[in-house]
């Protein structure tokens, strides 16, 4: 026994040292690593100083001292961003979905800045601006040259203030005053929910702001209070993220109380937290389409991801972007902040899905051969490292090259600014459609402008002639391949027709918005959507739509 004892003295003495020799070590480690954050503080701080004091030209101090800033945060990730007190309220805005302003959307077009989208019922819209409007000044400090920033930052305000606008209308030769009062403007992140047939509802989230499950809960709600719903598509295509609490919140209206939705680890495991639902669900049982893109990330991520995990619907659509980084912000004094990458997050199988990692600032794709499988609470099989994968894939093709082109050169827009000058009332979206009449006046409108565009096929050929040329075969192919180049100059003057179809569709969204605004927008683009079709055909045969959720 009394060996026992000793041996047992032994062993806590070693444990001791092993212990007191590693928070040594830990010490030391620690202390090294504070030296090196000293010395090259004290470093940068010499260098700012001498740069500042003897450079050959006057400096910006503050924006030599912001360069060296995004610089080092670059380093790290694209989600890792300096905010200063002039940038906090466009922070805000992505946090609230909130600001104090006109309510309108603004983008540069030329050697100006256009309205593109009046908010309805927000002081731009009362006011009678209208999408096209080109701001010439504000205020009466002429706005030529200035990009959507600048402008954007003159337009915003303390709700009650007064700013005048002067903008050209199209069409018109004489500038336009008006005046505005601005209001705090609160941008809806459900901007249109209703019925698609008679058993299928529809509601679209945006953004991952403020009151975004609340929202999504009451049109669930006034859905099923107005129409029999039988079925629900929860859209978050295009929806970049927003707040962690409220993708909880949104999980929670078709997930029970007490669900894990989400975890999250950090470097400092202190910080490691799990989420689980509070309230209980306002529809446990509802057959769920959740609709998904490569654009959909972050909270988006999670809400279909904690979906497909629970087994509680189909996600239809493309693999989501892999974002499944945790940013928290820090105050760094002078009411700016720091807003950082702080953590993972995991989904209730256990994957994260963040699909590249940083080195330097710069993303590596995660390898396939690392991406580890993981199970659904069904047993279907999941992965992670690599975004959402929906269980129904539905293929979007890019937009064709001549379509692509007509939207950057804004001929699509200035059509539907054009169309709606001559066009008082417009049907409603769901009964509005592009006549033949009206498609043969925007080819009129095209005549004369420039929407030039090179195809792959074309490039493939200017590199085969430069090659063949390089290694003394054009002689003998030149006759092939200016008959190739003939034959594509002679196609490409049937894309519009090849195209109609798509430009159609945009041009109908565009047309629409000048009248409904984004929910008109919205509602008309259901019409023609390949994956609200493929949900149709989903909820018309349950028996399949179980089968997507059992076991693989």
């Amino acid at each position: 026994m009394k060996r026992l004892t000793s041996f047992s003295r032994r062993t806590k003495i070693i444990a001791i040292f092993v212990v007191l020799v590693g928070g040594l070590l830990s010490i030391s480690t620690q202390t090294s690593k504070y030296f090196e954050i000293s010395k090259n503080i004290e470093i940068f701080t010499n260098l700012y100083k001498e740069i500042n004091t003897y450079y050959v030209d006057d400096i910006d101090p503050a924006k030599l001292m912001r360069t060296g800033v995004d610089a080092m945060l670059e380093s790290l990730d694209p989600y890792t961003n300096y905010i200063s007190e002039s940038e906090m309220a466009g922070f805000r805005l992505q946090i609230t979905g909130k600001y104090g302003g006109i309510g309108a959307s603004i983008r540069k077009q030329g050697d100006y800045v256009v309205i593109t989208d009046p908010y309805e019922n927000f002081p731009a819209h009362k006011a009678g601006l209208k999408a096209g409007d080109k701001i010439t000044a504000v205020n009466g400090k002429s706005a030529k040259g200035k990009d959507s920033k600048d402008i954007s930052e003159v337009l915003r305000g303390a709700p009650g203030d007064e700013v005048t606008i002067t903008v050209r209308r199209r069409g018109e030769s004489k500038d336009r005053d008006f005046k505005l009062l601005r209001e705090e403007v609160r941008i809806p992140n459900v901007p249109y929910s209703g019925m698609i047939d008679d058993k299928t509802g529809y509601i679209s989230l945006t953004t991952f702001s403020e009151k975004a499950g609340e929202n999504v809960g009451k049109a669930l709600e006034e859905l099923k209070k107005e129409h029999n719903v039988e079925n629900v598509i929860l859209d978050l295509r295009g929806n970049g993220g927003g707040l962690l609490r409220e993708a909880i919140n949104v999980s929670n209206i078709f997930i029970p109380k007490n669900e894990e939705i989400v975890t999250t680890r950090a470097k400092i495991k202190d910080w490691d937290k799990s989420f689980k639902t509070l309230n209980k669900a306002i529809d446990e049982e509802i057959p769920l389409v959740v609709l998904i893109d490569q654009s959909s990330a972050s909270a988006s991520e999670i809400v279909s991801g904690v979906i497909q995990d629970l087994d509680r619907g189909v996600l239809i659509g493309q693999k989501s972007f892999g974002k499944g980084l945790v940013q928290n912000t820090r105050d760094v004094g002078f009411n700016s902040k720091v807003k950082l990458t702080t953590a993972k997050y995991y989904i209730p199988s256990q994957r994260c899905i963040q699909s590249v990692h940083y080195k330097d600032g710069k993303a590596e794709a995660n390898a396939d051969s690392l991406k580890a499988e993981f199970k659904t609470r069904n047993g279907r099989k999941v992965f992670d490292g690599g975004g959402i994968t929906p269980d129904l894939k539905v293929g979007t093709e890019n937009y064709g090259q001549i379509t692509g082109s007509l939207i950057r050169g804004n001929l699509l827009f200035d059509f539907a600014t054009e169309y709606a000058m001559k066009h008082p009332t417009l049907a409603e979206p769901k009964l509005f459609k592009l006549s033949e009449a009206d498609f043969k006046e925007f080819e009129q409108f095209l005549v004369g402008k420039d929407y030039s565009y090179e195809t792959a096929s074309e490039k493939s050929l200017k590199e085969l002639e430069e090659l063949s040329k390089k290694e003394k075969y054009y002689e003998a192919l030149k006759t092939n391949i200016e008959g190739a180049k003939a034959q594509i100059a002679s196609d490409k003057k049937k894309d519009l027709i090849k195209f109609k179809d798509e430009i159609i569709d945009i041009l109908e969204r565009e047309i629409v918005s000048r009248y409904y605004f984004q929910r008109g927008r919205i509602e008309i683009g259901l019409k023609n959507d390949e994956e609200i079709k493929e949900a149709l055909a989903l909820f018309a045969n349950p028996t399949r739509y179980k089968s997507l959720l059992r076991s693989n």
